[in-house]
């Protein structure tokens, strides 16, 4: 019988799992960085929509429950994607991590194998953050909050908080985002481990 070739890792590279947490409420810019970390770095990207919005798209008439339980059930696949993956691997993830006890956020992270976290916190005034929710409700697919959770979102933008698992970088949504500088911290900081 021949012999079997030995299998090759690829060439991720060896070591922990680590995770960058684009964290903030709606509206709060973390698609915008979340995307271009992805794109600069090559590091892959989750997203809370990505995986919600398919399921959006089949089923008619989902209100404000069924969206937070299509949001929960993403989260939970988020962890799970991660949790199969090889270790040596960075992974981005763009939440409102702030909708889960933040004890649920670290028992995820620790059953997913993450040895290192950072998370850039997009930081927003409740006015900034209700006005750019209002602004794009016409193209939001239909079962996401809709103008009537502008004012919830305006409270909810001024007193948000980071979850604080790690090192934090505030992305102040006021003023432009230092790319080079924010991926130079990232990567000093996710190579603790």
């Amino acid at each position: 019988m021949p012999e079997q070739p030995v299998l090759q890792h690829s060439a991720q590279q060896p070591g922990a799992k680590r995770l960058v947490m684009v964290n903030g409420v709606p509206a709060s810019g973390k698609s915008h960085i979340a995307t271009r970390l992805a794109t600069e770095t090559g590091w892959p990207l989750l997203t809370l929509d990505q995986i919600k919005e398919p399921f959006m798209r089949q089923i008619d008439g989902i209100d404000r429950p069924m969206n937070r339980r299509l949001g929960i059930a993403a989260y939970q696949v988020i962890w799970s994607i991660i949790a199969a993956a090889p270790a040596g691997n960075t992974f981005i993830v763009d939440a409102w991590f702030g909708f889960q006890p933040k004890a649920d956020l670290a028992a995820f992270i620790h059953t997913a194998g993450i040895e290192c976290v950072a998370e850039v916190w997009c930081q927003i005034p409740g006015v900034l953050a209700a006005k750019r929710y209002s602004d794009r409700l016409g193209v939001r697919l239909p079962g996401h909050p809709g103008a009537e959770y502008v004012a919830e979102l305006q409270q909810l933008a001024d007193r948000a908080e980071p979850m604080q698992l790690g090192p934090v970088w505030v992305a102040d949504q006021r003023s432009e985002i230092d790319f080079t500088r924010l991926i130079h911290w990232l990567q000093e900081n996710l190579n603790q481990v």
